[in-house]
């Protein structure tokens, strides 16, 4: 089986690592940086190849012998990405968070009789995994709580973070306009919104904030309340909202000495060299998943807590490993024919499967990534 990976990034190198070691499978990596290349053939023995993803003819040429297509670019180019590729009938796996609705392009998949499962990360992607599976199990659903953070190990002022994924993904959850549900409606608030404070066994104390991870989770679950925060160390909020505010996340071009900047571009640039995590760094990924609900006239908690943190033998991010074997161990499922549904399928709809569920589950768990399950009865 042939299976095209487009990036080869971080999150790339962990999807390729784990899917090359299947003697069956065939993995072709392609990216536009001939370093990222480099550096996913010195980790896993796979074919490379250097091309402008942007292109949809060069793209749907690299497509053309694969039986399977794993996305993992940049939110910017992957709704247009998915798009030309279901358009070419091609199955796919994709963790780009992209702004755009994915369910716009179902009627082109099921005409194209094509699977597409989107947002297959960790938050968004094992979170919905979890939610669904949860929400599987209640009649009715009263919140759903999502707290997700990739954090590194050492802390270093000013802003006690380094990216485990495209900093330019990490500013968009900063920009993004987050969307909730409170008493059973849409809500519009601002990202870095809602700040409180949580105690994680074996990090300690970190602060969450609102972003726009619900996503799909907004239109296929029916919940009172329902929220998504991202996890960060104490005092990073004030910062990045201090920055935004004065403007320094803006798009619009401003004259500086007759020359047009981006304000953006230029934020960029300066807070990638503070965020880029140095030889010999660590990172750690904390999420906890809580959904709460009512069945037979009982009241029920279902909580999934994960703290993972960086493989020193392989060299692979926490990060890295969490969202990328979510992807990996789903396009498994895919090319082994357990995942025959067509359509547009965030990951949600697969925790309805028990099955599948269960598959994807402890292929995770095989992995080292160990969700600790409980179910708790809080009114009988």
């Amino acid at each position: 089986m042939k299976v095209l990976q487009l990036g080869a990034g971080m999150v790339g190198r962990a999807i390729a690592y784990d899917l090359a070691g299947e003697a069956t499978v065939k993995v072709t990596v392609a990216d536009f940086c001939e370093e990222a290349l480099q550096k996913t053939a010195a980790l896993v023995p796979v074919e490379t190849v250097h091309a402008d993803l942007s292109d949809p003819g060069r793209l749907v040429q690299l497509a053309q012998e694969a039986d399977l297509v794993i996305g993992a670019l940049p939110g910017h180019m992957g709704y247009q990405v998915l798009r030309h590729l279901i358009s070419a009938g091609k199955n796919v796996v994709d963790i780009s968070f992209f702004p755009e609705d994915p369910f716009s392009l179902q009627e082109l998949a099921k005409e194209k009789g094509v699977t597409a499962v989107v947002d297959c990360g960790v938050a968004p992607g094992t979170s919905n995994l979890l939610a669904g599976f949860a929400a599987s199990h209640l009649e009715h659903i009263e919140e759903v709580a999502i707290y997700v953070g990739g954090l590194p190990v050492q802390r270093f002022q000013p802003f006690e973070y380094r990216a485990p994924f495209s900093p330019v993904d990490v500013i968009e959850e900063y920009t993004r306009p987050a969307r909730l549900v409170e008493c059973g409606r849409l809500v519009v608030k601002s990202a870095l919104s809602d700040l409180e404070e949580l105690e994680i066994p074996g990090v300690g104390t970190l602060e969450a904030f609102n972003t726009d991870g619900l996503r799909t989770l907004l239109h296929t679950l029916r919940a009172d309340f329902m929220r998504e925060k991202t996890l960060r160390y104490p005092g990073h909020a004030e910062k990045i909202r201090f920055l935004r505010e004065v403007g320094f996340f803006s798009r619009k071009r401003l004259a500086v000495d007759g020359q047009e900047i981006s304000p953006l571009h230029l934020t960029e640039k300066l807070l990638f060299r503070h965020w880029r995590f140095r030889p010999g760094e660590e990172d750690l990924t904390v999420m906890r998943v809580s959904v709460v609900g009512s069945k037979q006239g009982r009241r029920i908690r279902y909580r999934y807590d994960l703290l993972d943190r960086a493989d020193p033998g392989t060299g692979l991010s926490s990060m890295a490993r969490c969202t990328g074997f979510m992807a990996s161990v789903t396009a498994r499922q895919i090319l082994q024919g357990n995942l025959q549904q067509k359509g547009i399928l965030p990951p949600e709809f697969l925790g309805r499967n028990a099955e599948l569920f269960s598959a994807i589950f402890s292929g995770l768990k095989s992995r080292g990534l160990e969700y600790r399950e409980s179910v708790e009865v809080l009114e009988e």
